[in-house]
Protein backbone atom coordinates (compact mmCIF):
# COMPACT_ATOMS: atom_id res chain seq x y z
CA UNK A 1 0.00 0.00 0.00
CA UNK A 2 1.48 3.43 -0.81
CA UNK A 3 2.38 5.85 1.63
CA UNK A 4 -0.32 8.22 0.34
CA UNK A 5 -3.39 5.95 0.31
CA UNK A 6 -1.92 4.70 4.21
CA UNK A 7 -2.39 8.60 4.75
CA UNK A 8 -6.28 9.44 3.09
CA UNK A 9 -7.00 5.80 5.57
CA UNK A 10 -5.95 7.71 8.82
CA UNK A 11 -7.65 11.06 7.48
CA UNK A 12 -10.81 9.52 6.49
CA UNK A 13 -10.78 7.22 9.89
CA UNK A 14 -10.21 10.62 12.36
CA UNK A 15 -13.09 12.53 10.09
CA UNK A 16 -15.35 9.45 11.66
CA UNK A 17 -14.17 9.60 14.88
CA UNK A 18 -14.33 13.05 15.17
CA UNK A 19 -18.04 13.42 15.79
CA UNK A 20 -17.44 10.77 18.31
CA UNK A 21 -15.58 13.12 20.72
CA UNK A 22 -18.78 15.74 20.84
CA UNK A 23 -21.26 13.83 22.80
CA UNK A 24 -21.16 16.15 25.96
CA UNK A 25 -20.63 19.67 23.88
CA UNK A 26 -24.18 20.48 25.67
CA UNK A 27 -24.21 18.69 28.50
CA UNK A 28 -25.86 20.34 31.65
CA UNK A 29 -25.25 19.87 35.11
CA UNK A 30 -28.35 18.55 37.20
CA UNK A 31 -27.25 21.56 39.91
CA UNK A 32 -27.65 24.08 36.95
CA UNK A 33 -31.34 22.82 36.60
CA UNK A 34 -34.07 24.40 38.52
CA UNK A 35 -36.04 20.34 38.81
CA UNK A 36 -39.64 21.02 39.13
CA UNK A 37 -41.01 18.31 41.40
CA UNK A 38 -44.62 18.86 41.54
CA UNK A 39 -46.76 21.59 40.68
CA UNK A 40 -50.12 22.88 42.24
CA UNK A 41 -52.92 25.07 39.97
CA UNK A 42 -55.70 27.20 41.20
CA UNK A 43 -57.83 29.72 40.17
CA UNK A 44 -56.74 33.24 40.65
CA UNK A 45 -58.88 35.90 42.35
CA UNK A 46 -59.57 39.58 41.67
CA UNK A 47 -56.99 41.70 41.28
CA UNK A 48 -54.59 38.62 40.81
CA UNK A 49 -51.91 41.18 38.52
CA UNK A 50 -50.95 43.09 41.08
CA UNK A 51 -50.44 40.27 43.31
CA UNK A 52 -47.06 39.92 45.28
CA UNK A 53 -46.52 36.52 43.47
CA UNK A 54 -46.20 37.96 39.93
CA UNK A 55 -42.84 39.75 38.86
CA UNK A 56 -45.40 42.63 36.55
CA UNK A 57 -45.35 42.49 32.67
CA UNK A 58 -42.98 40.04 31.87
CA UNK A 59 -44.90 38.16 29.20
CA UNK A 60 -47.58 40.93 28.67
CA UNK A 61 -47.89 44.89 29.01
CA UNK A 62 -50.26 45.95 32.20
CA UNK A 63 -53.77 46.20 31.47
CA UNK A 64 -53.48 44.55 28.30
CA UNK A 65 -54.12 41.16 28.79
CA UNK A 66 -57.86 40.30 30.49
CA UNK A 67 -57.27 39.16 33.91
CA UNK A 68 -60.13 36.44 33.59
CA UNK A 69 -59.63 33.17 33.90
CA UNK A 70 -56.34 33.47 35.29
CA UNK A 71 -54.51 30.97 37.58
CA UNK A 72 -52.03 30.60 40.57
CA UNK A 73 -49.32 27.99 40.05
CA UNK A 74 -47.02 27.00 42.79
CA UNK A 75 -44.35 24.93 42.30
CA UNK A 76 -42.05 22.62 44.50
CA UNK A 77 -38.59 22.92 43.28
CA UNK A 78 -35.71 20.64 44.32
CA UNK A 79 -32.55 21.50 46.38
CA UNK A 80 -29.67 20.20 45.17
CA UNK A 81 -27.87 18.56 47.59
CA UNK A 82 -30.77 18.00 49.81
CA UNK A 83 -33.23 15.46 48.03
CA UNK A 84 -32.69 11.72 49.87
CA UNK A 85 -30.89 8.96 48.44
CA UNK A 86 -31.48 6.48 50.90
CA UNK A 87 -33.16 4.96 53.86
CA UNK A 88 -34.08 8.37 56.35
CA UNK A 89 -35.06 8.54 59.86
CA UNK A 90 -37.78 10.76 60.94
CA UNK A 91 -39.63 13.32 58.17
CA UNK A 92 -40.74 16.82 57.23
CA UNK A 93 -36.61 17.52 57.72
CA UNK A 94 -35.74 21.11 59.21
CA UNK A 95 -36.37 24.68 58.02
CA UNK A 96 -32.65 25.22 57.41
CA UNK A 97 -32.59 21.87 55.67
CA UNK A 98 -36.22 22.04 53.73
CA UNK A 99 -35.40 19.27 50.28
CA UNK A 100 -37.83 21.85 48.15
CA UNK A 101 -38.08 25.55 47.35
CA UNK A 102 -41.99 26.58 47.44
CA UNK A 103 -42.34 29.18 44.05
CA UNK A 104 -46.06 30.33 43.77
CA UNK A 105 -46.97 33.26 41.01
CA UNK A 106 -50.23 34.02 39.05
CA UNK A 107 -50.40 34.03 35.24
CA UNK A 108 -52.91 33.67 32.19
CA UNK A 109 -51.68 30.44 31.19
CA UNK A 110 -49.38 27.57 32.88
CA UNK A 111 -46.71 28.81 30.19
CA UNK A 112 -46.98 32.44 31.26
CA UNK A 113 -46.71 30.85 34.86
CA UNK A 114 -43.59 29.44 33.83
CA UNK A 115 -42.25 32.50 32.32
CA UNK A 116 -42.98 34.10 35.51
CA UNK A 117 -41.34 31.22 37.65
CA UNK A 118 -38.50 31.60 35.27
CA UNK A 119 -38.02 35.07 35.67
CA UNK A 120 -36.98 34.03 39.58
CA UNK A 121 -34.99 31.50 39.12
CA UNK A 122 -31.36 31.30 38.57
CA UNK A 123 -31.11 28.11 36.90
CA UNK A 124 -33.27 27.11 33.89
CA UNK A 125 -36.14 25.47 34.70
CA UNK A 126 -36.89 21.56 33.77
CA UNK A 127 -39.65 19.50 33.88
CA UNK A 128 -38.33 15.98 32.71
CA UNK A 129 -38.79 14.89 37.20
CA UNK A 130 -42.19 16.19 37.45
CA UNK A 131 -44.12 13.76 39.48
CA UNK A 132 -47.38 15.32 40.29
CA UNK A 133 -49.92 18.03 39.02
CA UNK A 134 -52.78 19.09 41.79
CA UNK A 135 -55.71 20.52 40.32
CA UNK A 136 -57.88 22.23 42.75
CA UNK A 137 -61.51 21.35 42.54
CA UNK A 138 -62.76 24.87 41.69
CA UNK A 139 -60.05 24.52 38.62
CA UNK A 140 -61.20 20.93 37.08
CA UNK A 141 -64.68 22.08 37.59
CA UNK A 142 -63.95 24.75 35.30
CA UNK A 143 -62.38 22.42 32.48
CA UNK A 144 -58.91 20.86 31.91
CA UNK A 145 -58.29 21.21 28.29
CA UNK A 146 -57.07 24.97 28.70
CA UNK A 147 -53.79 22.91 30.48
CA UNK A 148 -53.51 20.45 28.32
CA UNK A 149 -52.27 21.96 25.03
CA UNK A 150 -49.51 22.97 27.12
CA UNK A 151 -48.37 19.86 29.17
CA UNK A 152 -49.47 17.81 26.15
CA UNK A 153 -46.71 19.60 23.66
CA UNK A 154 -43.79 19.75 26.30
CA UNK A 155 -41.47 16.70 25.60
CA UNK A 156 -40.34 16.85 28.98
CA UNK A 157 -43.07 15.74 30.63
CA UNK A 158 -43.44 12.25 31.52
CA UNK A 159 -47.16 10.52 30.96
CA UNK A 160 -46.50 8.55 34.08
CA UNK A 161 -46.61 11.49 36.21
CA UNK A 162 -49.67 11.57 38.46
CA UNK A 163 -52.64 13.70 38.41
CA UNK A 164 -55.09 14.42 41.27
CA UNK A 165 -57.76 16.70 42.23
CA UNK A 166 -57.76 18.50 45.93
CA UNK A 167 -60.71 19.46 48.11
CA UNK A 168 -58.62 22.55 49.46
CA UNK A 169 -57.02 24.86 47.04
CA UNK A 170 -54.22 22.79 45.55
CA UNK A 171 -51.37 25.42 46.58
CA UNK A 172 -51.74 23.75 50.18
CA UNK A 173 -50.61 20.56 49.02
CA UNK A 174 -47.11 22.48 48.29
CA UNK A 175 -46.62 22.95 51.57
CA UNK A 176 -47.63 20.15 53.51
CA UNK A 177 -44.76 17.64 55.12
CA UNK A 178 -45.95 14.43 55.71
CA UNK A 179 -43.58 12.41 58.50
CA UNK A 180 -42.70 9.47 56.09
CA UNK A 181 -41.41 11.98 53.52
CA UNK A 182 -39.05 14.30 53.51
CA UNK A 183 -40.37 15.78 49.98
CA UNK A 184 -44.15 16.16 49.85
CA UNK A 185 -45.03 15.43 46.19
CA UNK A 186 -42.74 12.30 46.26
CA UNK A 187 -44.94 11.02 48.90
CA UNK A 188 -48.45 12.46 47.30
CA UNK A 189 -47.24 10.68 43.82
CA UNK A 190 -46.21 7.53 45.71
CA UNK A 191 -49.27 7.28 47.47
CA UNK A 192 -50.85 7.34 44.21
CA UNK A 193 -48.92 4.67 42.44
CA UNK A 194 -49.73 2.53 45.82
CA UNK A 195 -53.16 3.05 45.91
CA UNK A 196 -53.28 1.02 42.88
CA UNK A 197 -51.16 -2.42 44.36
CA UNK A 198 -53.45 -2.33 47.66
CA UNK A 199 -56.75 -1.84 45.14
CA UNK A 200 -58.02 1.13 47.03
CA UNK A 201 -58.30 2.95 43.19
CA UNK A 202 -57.08 2.05 39.60
CA UNK A 203 -54.18 2.65 38.12
CA UNK A 204 -54.19 6.64 37.54
CA UNK A 205 -51.10 8.67 35.56
CA UNK A 206 -51.48 11.68 33.34
CA UNK A 207 -51.18 9.86 30.00
CA UNK A 208 -54.33 7.43 30.94
CA UNK A 209 -56.27 10.15 31.71
CA UNK A 210 -55.41 12.26 28.32
CA UNK A 211 -56.56 8.33 26.47
CA UNK A 212 -60.04 8.86 28.41
CA UNK A 213 -60.45 12.41 27.62
CA UNK A 214 -60.14 11.31 24.04
CA UNK A 215 -62.05 8.28 24.24
CA UNK A 216 -65.60 8.83 22.91
CA UNK A 217 -67.08 6.07 25.05
CA UNK A 218 -65.60 6.88 28.38
CA UNK A 219 -65.66 9.85 30.91
CA UNK A 220 -62.28 10.58 32.99
CA UNK A 221 -61.94 10.26 36.57
CA UNK A 222 -59.28 11.21 39.15
CA UNK A 223 -58.04 10.60 42.56
CA UNK A 224 -59.84 13.27 44.73
CA UNK A 225 -57.72 14.35 47.78
CA UNK A 226 -58.26 16.18 51.45
CA UNK A 227 -55.94 17.33 53.49
CA UNK A 228 -56.42 15.57 56.90
CA UNK A 229 -54.94 17.04 60.27
CA UNK A 230 -51.96 19.38 59.36
CA UNK A 231 -49.77 16.91 57.84
CA UNK A 232 -51.67 14.16 56.93
CA UNK A 233 -53.33 13.11 53.19
CA UNK A 234 -56.39 11.12 52.41
CA UNK A 235 -58.14 10.07 49.28
CA UNK A 236 -61.35 11.26 49.84
CA UNK A 237 -63.24 9.35 46.77
CA UNK A 238 -63.06 9.98 42.92
CA UNK A 239 -63.51 12.76 40.94
CA UNK A 240 -66.01 12.33 37.94
CA UNK A 241 -65.67 14.09 34.88
CA UNK A 242 -68.39 15.05 31.73
CA UNK A 243 -65.90 15.65 28.50
CA UNK A 244 -63.09 18.06 30.30
CA UNK A 245 -65.16 19.34 33.40
CA UNK A 246 -65.38 17.81 37.11
CA UNK A 247 -69.31 17.50 36.96
CA UNK A 248 -68.98 15.48 40.31
CA UNK A 249 -66.95 13.73 43.46
CA UNK A 250 -67.81 10.10 44.93
CA UNK A 251 -67.81 8.98 48.56
CA UNK A 252 -64.58 6.92 49.31
CA UNK A 253 -66.90 3.77 49.71
CA UNK A 254 -67.66 4.03 46.53
CA UNK A 255 -64.48 3.80 44.66
CA UNK A 256 -64.41 0.31 45.61
CA UNK A 257 -68.13 -0.25 43.89
CA UNK A 258 -66.71 1.96 40.84
CA UNK A 259 -63.63 -0.32 40.28
CA UNK A 260 -66.00 -3.70 40.47
CA UNK A 261 -67.99 -2.06 37.63
CA UNK A 262 -65.10 -1.28 35.97
CA UNK A 263 -63.59 -4.83 36.11
CA UNK A 264 -60.21 -4.07 38.57
CA UNK A 265 -60.01 -7.53 39.95
CA UNK A 266 -57.94 -6.57 42.97
CA UNK A 267 -59.86 -5.80 45.78
CA UNK A 268 -59.57 -3.18 48.84
CA UNK A 269 -62.13 -2.52 50.11
CA UNK A 270 -64.44 -3.73 53.58
CA UNK A 271 -67.56 -2.98 54.46
CA UNK A 272 -69.93 -4.10 57.21
CA UNK A 273 -72.38 -6.54 56.69
CA UNK A 274 -75.30 -7.28 59.54
CA UNK A 275 -75.05 -10.61 60.58
CA UNK A 276 -78.05 -12.30 59.80
CA UNK A 277 -80.81 -13.70 62.45
CA UNK A 278 -78.39 -11.12 64.85
CA UNK A 279 -77.92 -7.44 65.81
CA UNK A 280 -74.51 -7.83 64.95
CA UNK A 281 -71.91 -6.81 62.26
CA UNK A 282 -69.47 -8.12 60.60
CA UNK A 283 -66.16 -6.96 58.58
CA UNK A 284 -66.43 -8.43 54.94
CA UNK A 285 -63.28 -7.50 53.09
CA UNK A 286 -63.25 -7.88 49.24
CA UNK A 287 -59.49 -9.80 47.97
CA UNK A 288 -60.77 -10.37 44.38
CA UNK A 289 -63.27 -9.42 41.54
CA UNK A 290 -63.97 -10.69 38.76
CA UNK A 291 -66.30 -8.79 36.25
CA UNK A 292 -68.16 -9.32 32.97
CA UNK A 293 -69.98 -6.50 30.88
CA UNK A 294 -72.23 -7.39 28.55
CA UNK A 295 -73.68 -4.70 26.31
CA UNK A 296 -76.64 -5.51 23.88
CA UNK A 297 -79.78 -4.02 22.57
CA UNK A 298 -83.33 -4.49 25.21
CA UNK A 299 -86.21 -3.77 22.59
CA UNK A 300 -84.19 -1.37 20.35
CA UNK A 301 -82.50 0.53 23.46
CA UNK A 302 -78.86 0.56 25.23
CA UNK A 303 -78.55 -1.88 28.02
CA UNK A 304 -75.88 -3.15 30.06
CA UNK A 305 -75.76 -6.09 32.19
CA UNK A 306 -73.05 -5.96 34.66
CA UNK A 307 -72.12 -9.51 36.69
CA UNK A 308 -69.86 -8.98 39.66
CA UNK A 309 -68.09 -12.24 41.86
CA UNK A 310 -66.25 -11.24 44.98
CA UNK A 311 -63.48 -13.21 46.51
CA UNK A 312 -63.97 -12.58 50.39
CA UNK A 313 -63.24 -12.90 53.73
CA UNK A 314 -64.88 -12.19 57.27
CA UNK A 315 -62.30 -9.85 58.78
CA UNK A 316 -63.48 -9.23 62.00
CA UNK A 317 -67.10 -9.50 63.61
CA UNK A 318 -68.21 -7.08 65.95
CA UNK A 319 -68.61 -9.54 68.99
CA UNK A 320 -67.23 -12.07 70.27
CA UNK A 321 -70.32 -14.06 71.26
CA UNK A 322 -71.41 -14.68 67.55
CA UNK A 323 -70.75 -17.57 66.06
CA UNK A 324 -70.71 -17.89 62.07
CA UNK A 325 -68.57 -21.01 61.84
CA UNK A 326 -71.50 -22.86 60.02
CA UNK A 327 -71.90 -23.40 56.39
CA UNK A 328 -75.46 -21.65 56.41
CA UNK A 329 -74.44 -18.61 58.47
CA UNK A 330 -71.82 -17.84 55.78
CA UNK A 331 -73.85 -18.36 53.21
CA UNK A 332 -76.29 -15.84 54.48
CA UNK A 333 -73.76 -13.28 55.52
CA UNK A 334 -72.89 -13.60 51.57
CA UNK A 335 -76.26 -12.79 50.40
CA UNK A 336 -76.52 -10.13 52.59
CA UNK A 337 -73.32 -8.77 51.09
CA UNK A 338 -74.37 -8.96 47.53
CA UNK A 339 -77.79 -7.10 48.62
CA UNK A 340 -75.14 -4.17 50.06
CA UNK A 341 -72.96 -4.27 47.08
CA UNK A 342 -75.42 -4.58 44.24
CA UNK A 343 -77.45 -1.37 45.70
CA UNK A 344 -74.38 0.74 45.99
CA UNK A 345 -73.52 -0.34 42.21
CA UNK A 346 -76.67 0.47 41.45
CA UNK A 347 -76.91 3.92 42.75
CA UNK A 348 -73.43 5.07 41.49
CA UNK A 349 -74.15 4.21 37.87
CA UNK A 350 -77.81 5.95 38.49
CA UNK A 351 -75.52 9.12 40.15
CA UNK A 352 -73.18 9.25 37.28
CA UNK A 353 -75.94 8.95 34.64
CA UNK A 354 -77.99 12.48 35.89
CA UNK A 355 -74.06 13.92 35.32
CA UNK A 356 -73.81 12.25 32.09
CA UNK A 357 -70.29 10.64 32.79
CA UNK A 358 -69.70 7.11 32.02
CA UNK A 359 -66.41 6.95 33.96
CA UNK A 360 -67.49 2.67 33.67
CA UNK A 361 -66.55 2.97 30.27
CA UNK A 362 -69.57 1.40 29.14
CA UNK A 363 -69.80 3.22 25.46
CA UNK A 364 -66.79 1.63 25.36
CA UNK A 365 -68.27 -2.01 24.86
CA UNK A 366 -71.13 -0.73 22.65
CA UNK A 367 -68.45 1.07 20.32
CA UNK A 368 -66.82 -2.51 20.43
CA UNK A 369 -69.44 -5.67 19.74
CA UNK A 370 -72.00 -2.92 18.34
CA UNK A 371 -70.59 -1.18 15.89
CA UNK A 372 -73.44 -0.37 13.14
CA UNK A 373 -75.66 0.43 16.43
CA UNK A 374 -72.82 3.32 17.42
CA UNK A 375 -72.79 4.23 13.71
CA UNK A 376 -76.18 4.47 13.02
CA UNK A 377 -77.11 5.97 16.48
CA UNK A 378 -74.45 7.47 18.42
CA UNK A 379 -71.41 8.36 16.49
CA UNK A 380 -69.37 11.21 19.08
CA UNK A 381 -68.80 11.31 22.51
CA UNK A 382 -71.22 14.03 23.13
CA UNK A 383 -74.34 11.09 21.67
CA UNK A 384 -73.09 8.64 24.16
CA UNK A 385 -72.95 11.12 26.82
CA UNK A 386 -77.24 11.69 25.72
CA UNK A 387 -77.83 7.64 25.44
CA UNK A 388 -76.11 6.82 28.74
CA UNK A 389 -78.33 9.17 30.04
CA UNK A 390 -81.09 6.75 29.97
CA UNK A 391 -79.21 3.48 29.75
CA UNK A 392 -80.69 0.56 31.12
CA UNK A 393 -79.07 -1.39 33.24
CA UNK A 394 -78.58 -4.91 35.60
CA UNK A 395 -76.41 -5.41 37.99
CA UNK A 396 -75.74 -8.94 39.57
CA UNK A 397 -73.38 -9.74 42.55
CA UNK A 398 -72.11 -12.76 43.86
CA UNK A 399 -70.22 -13.68 46.89
CA UNK A 400 -67.71 -16.07 48.25
CA UNK A 401 -66.23 -16.31 51.42
CA UNK A 402 -63.42 -18.28 51.15
CA UNK A 403 -62.46 -18.36 55.23
CA UNK A 404 -63.77 -16.43 58.32
CA UNK A 405 -60.42 -15.01 59.14
CA UNK A 406 -58.92 -15.61 62.86
CA UNK A 407 -60.49 -12.85 64.57
CA UNK A 408 -64.26 -14.15 63.92
CA UNK A 409 -62.83 -17.78 65.33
Amino acid sequence: MSPNKHKVKQIFLLILLVPLLTGCWDSQEIEQRATILAISIDKAGSGAEEQEEQEEEISHLAGKVPEEGMIGVTVQIAVPGRIPLGPQVGGGGSAEQKSVMVVRVVGHTIEDAMFNIQQEIADEIFLGHLRLIVLSEEVAKDGVQRFNDYLRRNPEIRRTASIVVSKEKASKYMEVSPELERIPSLYLAAMVENLAHVGKFPESFIGQFWSILSSKGQDGYLPYFKIKGKKNIQLNGLAYFQGEKMVGKTKPQEVGVFMAGKGEEKGGYASFVEIPGTEEMALVQADKRKTRIKASLKNGKPHILVKVRYESHIAEKESPNVSIKKEADIRALEKEFDKITRKSLSDLISKTQKAKSDIFGFGEHFRGKLPEYWKREVRTAEGWQDVYENLSYDVEVTTHISRAGMKSK
